[in-house]
């Protein structure tokens, strides 16, 4: 078509030449087909330029007008604008599946067939110490170097995960690690964090452990009573034998009722809300606990009371009433004869409210201290079950305090008394 429109432009120009030689001379028909066949060279390489320049960068728009070559340029623009849109298209695609990648909650690394990185996402470089760009293209296997990994890589299907520990500092995580295959030639690893499910886990299976074995002497006593009744003759004891016997069976079904009853508690607190925030008036129940535990003292202590009659807190007043009776029980029974308990419920500095109960008793090994809030934990295990204790009275405390938004502070030393204290935030007291 090109060749077409300029073969017959090279005629018309001939006879144009052809019609000015005959009506003016020789010359001037040669002159004018010459200079109209340059100028016509011309037009078409500055044509030929503007093409040029345009198929070196596509991504602009095509000269306005290139005469013949419109119809070769008009398809090559189109194309290269839907190559162009295609393009884009699949760069918001890639780059939508790798924010999506990021946001997983797993570790992802993609590898080469021979282990060598390409990408990961900033959970795994977090679970796995990596760093990119540097160390894209480094072998995994040399980065990683858990001996359990190496060997679960060189399998040759990975149909379940593994279990690696890895340590970061001088801390030990668990992590889980999956390898797929996937593109042929190229490698999926997915790692997750497991180290707090273990925890839970052995968390749980301590507290079966725990109860089991706390339930166990109750049970045992119970059922020794009971078979020694049962098999020996009605008048091989005496009244008075009897009776002892049947109240130290009551003594040790109540111990277990308190047991599950506290279980109870806990679980309540744990797998529920605080519904009822309210302005507990802190006075009022302290005046209450405060003839219960002078009761239970039976005047074995001497007691010292400060309490301020204007601080209320928000909450829900039977948690707090049990928080409370809580630490004044534990004073009770871990204070020695002639011993001093001071309750002391004051406003803070800040603003906030502080609950603490003092005792000079026998005190706590600072070791110990940060346990003391775990379930069925004893820093004397045959002192406690002298003295009645469930092992659940502080656990119950610190979930009371964590639902009020407090804090429960022990601080203690061996031989001279422990403070337990509850610390609660501004926003939780009531105003006047």
């Amino acid at each position: 078509m090109i060749w077409l429109r300029t073969l017959i432009l090279l005629v018309l120009w001939a006879l144009l030449a052809w019609g000015l030689q005959r009506l003016i001379g020789d010359p001037a028909g040669w002159i004018t087909f010459s200079g109209g066949l340059v100028f016509l060279l011309l037009w078409r390489a500055w044509r030929m330029r503007a093409v040029s320049h345009w198929a070196h960068h596509p991504e602009t728009a095509p000269p306005p007008s290139v005469g013949p070559w419109d119809d070769i340029l008009a398809p090559l623009y189109r194309y290269t604008r839907a190559r162009a849109r295609e393009l884009t298209e699949a760069r918001a695609t890639m780059q939508s599946m790798l924010s999506a990648a990021q946001a997983l909650p797993d570790g992802i690394v993609t590898l080469s067939r021979d282990f060598h990185l390409e990408w990961c996402n900033r959970v795994a470089r977090h679970h796995l110490s990596l760093s990119l760009p540097d160390d894209r293209g480094q072998n995994l296997l040399n980065l990683l170097r858990a001996p359990e990994f190496v060997a679960y890589a060189q399998r040759e299907e990975w149909s379940e995960p593994i279990i690696v520990r890895l340590t970061h500092g001088d801390q030990e995580r668990a992590m889980m690690m999956h390898l797929a295959a996937y593109a042929s030639d190229r490698r999926l690893l997915i790692t997750r964090d497991v180290s707090q499910i273990e925890k839970l886990e052995t968390t749980r299976r301590d507290f079966v452990a725990n109860v089991s074995h706390e339930l166990r002497t109750p049970l045992t006593v119970l059922a020794g009573f009971v078979e020694t009744l049962r098999d020996m003759p009605s008048d091989a004891l005496t009244d008075e034998q009897r009776s002892q016997y049947l109240g130290l069976m009551h003594e040790q079904a109540a111990r277990m009722q308190a047991i599950v009853e506290d279980l109870l508690t806990l679980s309540t607190l744990e797998s529920s809300p605080v519904s009822d925030l309210r302005p507990v008036q802190a006075p009022t129940v302290l005046l209450t606990l405060r003839q219960q535990i002078e009761a239970l003292s039976a005047g074995r202590h001497n007691f010292q009371w400060d309490i301020n009659e204007s601080v209320d807190v928000l909450g829900a007043q039977s948690e707090m009433s049990s928080a409370m009776s809580n630490l004044l029980t534990n004073a009770v029974r871990y204070t020695p004869e002639g011993g001093t308990i001071t309750v002391n419920w004051q406003s803070t500095p800040d603003g906030g409210a502080r609950y603490s109960v003092q005792d000079t008793g026998i005190g706590i090994a600072a070791q110990h201290i940060p346990r003391l809030t775990e379930r069925f934990y004893r820093v004397d295990r045959g002192r406690s079950r002298a003295v009645g204790g469930t092992g659940l009275g502080l656990a119950i405390t610190k979930h009371i305090a964590i639902r009020h938004d407090a804090e429960l502070v022990i601080t203690s030393e061996v031989g001279r008394g422990s403070t337990f204290a509850l610390q609660f935030p501004p926003e939780r007291v009531a105003a006047d």
